[in-house]
This record gives C-alpha cells, sequence and structure tokens, in this order.
C-alpha cells in the first residue's frame, strides 16, 4: 500500500472518530464540518504519527503487500486519534469562546 493510502484510510477512520465522539457527548460537539475536518486531519496526521512509533502498522505498507490486518490497524489507530482531536479542540474551543 501506497503512503496515501494509508492517509487516506486513516483520515476517514479519524472523521468517523470525530463524529462518533461528538455524539457521544453534545459537550464536544463542533457541529458536523467542523467534527469531520478535526477528526480527519487527527486521524491523518496521528495515523502518521502512530505508524512511525509502531512498526507494525506500518510494516505492510513498507513492503508494498496489502494486508488487511495492518489497514484495520490503521484505522483504528486514525479513528482514535481523530476522536481524541475532536474531544481536545472542542474543549479549547469552550474554553476561548465560553
Amino acid at each position: 500500500m501506497s503512503v496515501l493510502t494509508d492517509i487516506l484510510v486513516q483520515a476517514v477512520a479519524g472523521a468517523i472518530g470525530g463524529n462518533a465522539v461528538a455524539r457521544s457527548s453534545k459537550n464536544l460537539d463542533l457541529g458536523p464540518l467542523g467534527n469531520t475536518i478535526s477528526g480527519a486531519l487527527g486521524g491523518g496526521l496521528g495515523g502518521q504519527l502512530l505508524g512511525s512509533l509502531i512498526p507494525a502498522l506500518a510494516g505492510a505498507a513498507a513492503s508494498g503487500n496489502f494486508d488487511i490486518a495492518t489497514v484495520l490497524g490503521q484505522a483504528a489507530g486514525g479513528g482514535v486519534t481523530g476522536a481524541i482531536v475532536t474531544a481536545a479542540v472542542s474543549m479549547i474551543k469552550k474554553r476561548l469562546i465560553g
């Protein structure tokens, strides 16, 4: 798999994670577009960071082989980091704006 494919999987999973955390707590809601953007950015960037810290997530991508376990790992990492970034951005926004 290519790096672009990895980032796309992580960004989509991040957008899903961002929207999921916003639905679970209305205090963390940035609106549909805000949740999606912050989740996608968090998923894409956070997923790449996790991939560099946990070599097993980047192993199949480096070899060029498609591995469903790696894709699921990237999706999980992207979803979690997307949710975390969305929650963090929401909390920062609420502190700054009120």
